[in-house]
């Protein structure tokens, strides 16, 4: 009886601890619910009561840019604009990331708009961003200068994405011990070959292409012939786009804007290292002025403001554009895919193949689109997300809206495998794309565990499933890997192949995973036409036969659960590793800095079949 009654007991106390943990969970959810509202209402609240500025009829667009240049905000910028930046702490990408297509709308607006006199560049936060983004920036700039309006640019030093948009005012000042630091462009890599073989990992390869350079640095102590003869040649046209640019701002040649290491030194040693001055001599800025000068300057242009403290003025991020009518009803998607193209939905910074696929369905099945832009800035991936990709761009051909790519900076490997489907490709001349070219890598660490006496066995009915990383690699399963990525090349020169109307062995011939520039990839029919966003446009206006073309950005939006996961995530592990560099010596912090630039070595790779279609090494610029 007395077993059964303690039997009867422990199951009633069980069950009350279960309840008392629901009961717990329940209101703890129910609690951070109130919490997560409170934080919205009060943000709203404090931005709707703070108290309003005076409204200038005449006035300066300050662009104040603080970060860098983006195709599309990451998550952590779509969420801080949802809950309000105050909750998220001063190391927000709210003012880390500037969205490309936003900048340049509002900049052509304030060119219609009369209370907005002039525009002044306050870069001495930018981070920069790709060539063809700051072009595209500049042509809108160029588009203001036009009306009439003047820009100014002041700055008490200049990197050379800060000078590239600077460049572009009409009236250019330095601080009088400042610089413009203009050194030209580098790519550096780290290559792993002689740590993998003291840490006895065996690295199994495999890759089709002269110029796939990605495993290289598994493969390697350094750069290969080729892969520095494809690299010189696209960094090389990079720099000579960068200085044909500036110089015609500057209306100056591209010899006298970059004369070259040695005459730079010459000119410093002649007139005592005076960096400032050697700007001026040069031509690179308009005049010397403290920042107590450039205030009067602007306040004499722009009228002084009793409230700021300062020339009557407008931040970039507070700007609101003057209310206009509705526009139509949107007849252009417009699909952005910006990062590395991984498996599954996207995450932080990168494409994922099933919400992007899901994304072009939502566009092919609204009577409404007639057309698709397809806006590509991404090195690749995965085959199979790239592929999962084209296959819904496919789709959309065979519902019979066109198609449009219009590519960014980079769009390279993976990048290019989903702009085939195109019926119209345009990249800028400093795109790099191509990279036509699959590998695989399979890490295992036999010999790293033999050495501390650790050893796999087992049994398998097939060597093809006798795979660990803890043990060698079965000479089946490297022949069959092998011949995955043959069968994967052939499929991606084929696609190319069939959408650029060539033969395989044409294709072939500029493929290999050689990397082009976009004028490189023009003359080679990888891309039909060199120009911006707005050509994207107006081609998808026009092959649509659209009388107007009224856009439709589809992009996934942030919940409260993205919010509370990104927060804790922010927390739990985004500023660990700064805290940990913090303690770290210098050149070793450099060092972990240069691994998380150069993504997809050490992770990342998520393709079921460990094939990848991605250009590593593209746009890694110093």
């Amino acid at each position: 009886m007395r077993t059964a009654w303690r039997i009867i007991v422990r199951v009633i106390s069980s069950l009350w601890r279960v309840i008392n943990f629901v009961r717990e969970c329940i209101l703890n959810l129910f609690l951070l619910v109130i919490i997560l509202v409170g934080i919205a209402v009060w943000g709203l609240v404090s931005h709707d009561t703070t108290t309003p500025r005076t409204l200038n009829t005449s006035q300066a667009l300050v662009l104040n840019l603080d970060g860098i240049i983006v195709e599309q905000p990451s998550q952590d910028k779509k969420i801080s604009k949802l809950i309000g930046q105050e909750f998220l702490g001063s190391n927000s990408k709210l003012r880390q990331e500037n969205p490309l297509f936003d900048l340049v709308k509002a900049i052509r607006q304030a060119k219609e708009d009369k209370s907005i006199t002039g525009i002044v560049l306050d870069l001495h936060n930018f981070a920069g961003g790709d060539q063809p983004s700051l072009n595209y920036i500049g042509q809108a700039l160029q588009e203001f200068k036009s009306s009439g309006k003047p820009i100014y640019a002041y700055g008490d030093n200049y990197s050379q994405a800060q000078y590239y948009l600077a460049s572009y005012a009409d009236h250019l000042y330095l601080s009088p011990l400042g610089a413009v630091d203009l050194h030209g462009m580098a790519t550096n890599n780290l290559y792993f070959k002689t740590l993998l073989d003291n840490l006895k990992v065996s690295s199994h390869i495999f890759r089709v292409g002269t110029y796939k350079s990605a495993v290289e640095p598994f493969l390697r102590d350094d750069m290969s012939p080729a892969a520095r003869d494809a690299d010189t040649r696209w960094i090389t046209q990079l720099w000579q786009g960068y200085l044909t640019t500036v110089s015609a701002n500057r209306k100056i040649t591209p010899q006298q804007l970059f004369p070259g290491a040695e005459a730079i030194i010459a000119a410093l040693q002649a007139n005592g290292g005076n960096s400032a001055q050697y700007a001026v001599d040069a031509h690179l800025v308009d005049g010397l002025k403290t920042h107590a000068d450039v205030e009067q300057l602007l306040t004499d242009k722009f009228g002084w403001d009793n409230q700021q403290k300062s020339f009557k003025q407008i931040s970039i991020y507070d700007y609101t554009s003057p209310s206009k009518a509705l526009d139509d009803k949107p007849n252009i998607a417009v699909i952005v895919a910006n990062g590395a193209i991984m498996d599954g939905p996207a995450s932080d910074g990168n494409v994922g193949g099933e919400t992007t696929a899901q994304q072009i369905r939502e566009a092919r099945l609204d009577p409404e689109i007639k057309t698709i832009i397809l806006r590509v800035n991404s090195p690749g991936g995965s085959v199979t997300a790239s592929e999962q990709i084209r296959e819904e761009l496919m789709a959309v051909k065979k519902a019979g809206k066109p198609i449009v790519v219009s590519m960014g900076g980079l769009a390279a490997s993976g990048g290019y495998w989903i702009s085939t489907p195109a019926d119209f490709i345009i990249a800028s001349p400093t795109t790099l794309t191509g990279s036509i070219g699959i590998f695989g890598v399979i890490n295992t660490v036999e010999n790293t565990l033999g050495t501390i006496g650790v050893h796999t066995d087992g049994v398998s009915t097939s060597p093809l499933a006798d795979i660990s990383m803890t043990k060698a690699l079965p000479e089946s399963v490297t022949q069959m890997m092998q011949l995955t990525i043959d069968n994967g090349y052939h499929n991606f020169v084929n696609l190319v192949a069939q959408s650029r109307h060539m033969t395989p062995e044409q294709v072939n011939a500029i493929a290999q995973g050689h990397v082009w520039t976009g004028e490189d990839a023009k003359q080679n029919g990888l891309v039909d036409a060199l120009g911006n966003f707005d050509d994207a446009v107006n081609k998808a206006q026009s092959l649509a036969h659209l009388q107007k073309a009224s856009l439709k950005w589809i992009q996934e939006d942030p919940t409260w659960v993205d919010a509370l996961l990104s927060q804790m995530q922010v927390s739990a592990a985004a500023r660990l590793p700064d805290q940990i560099k913090a303690w770290l010596p210098a050149p070793l912090a450099e060092v972990m800095t240069k691994v998380q630039q150069q993504p997809g070595l050490l992770n990342q790779q998520t393709d079921p079949q460990n094939r990848y279609a991605w250009c590593i090494n593209c746009g890694v610029i110093n």
